[in-house]
């Protein structure tokens, strides 16, 4: 995700995380999927669709009868971008902040825990 592309929204960032999950998909699909969750209207599903095509954040394939959408987005990429403005925003660009926020609100299990250890023995240089 380049600093042209606009940042999703909360309702784009969840079709954006079906289109990722499931790959090129028409908007019946990812209405179902969103439906499991909350109900959303079809119409609203293909307006936010569109827009997103608008602004880049999905491609549409109008050779078949049904469109069929994919991400325009790669997934890493926006997650890095959405966790660095997030970041800034909301802990002054402290990684150490959120982190400790994180694991203040939320019981690690041990196994994320030592995921956490690897992660930070791999930033160290391979200690260990």
């Amino acid at each position: 995700m380049d600093n042209q592309t606009p940042k999703p929204t909360e309702s784009e960032l969840e079709i954006l995380q079906i289109l990722w999950q499931h790959g090129p998909t028409t908007v019946r699909f990812v209405n179902e999927q969103l439906n499991q969750r909350k109900e959303v209207g079809y119409t609203t599903t293909l307006k936010i669709m569109q827009i997103m095509a608008e602004k880049g954040l999905v491609k549409r394939n109008e050779e078949s009868r049904s469109h069929i959408y994919e991400a325009n987005v790669n997934e890493e990429a926006t997650q890095k971008h959405m966790l660095d403005k997030f970041l800034d925003l909301t802990f002054r660009g402290s990684a150490s902040k959120l982190v400790m926020q994180a694991l203040g609100n939320h019981k690690a299990t041990r196994a994320e825990l030592d995921e956490i250890r690897k992660l930070i023995d791999k930033m160290e240089g391979g200690a260990k």
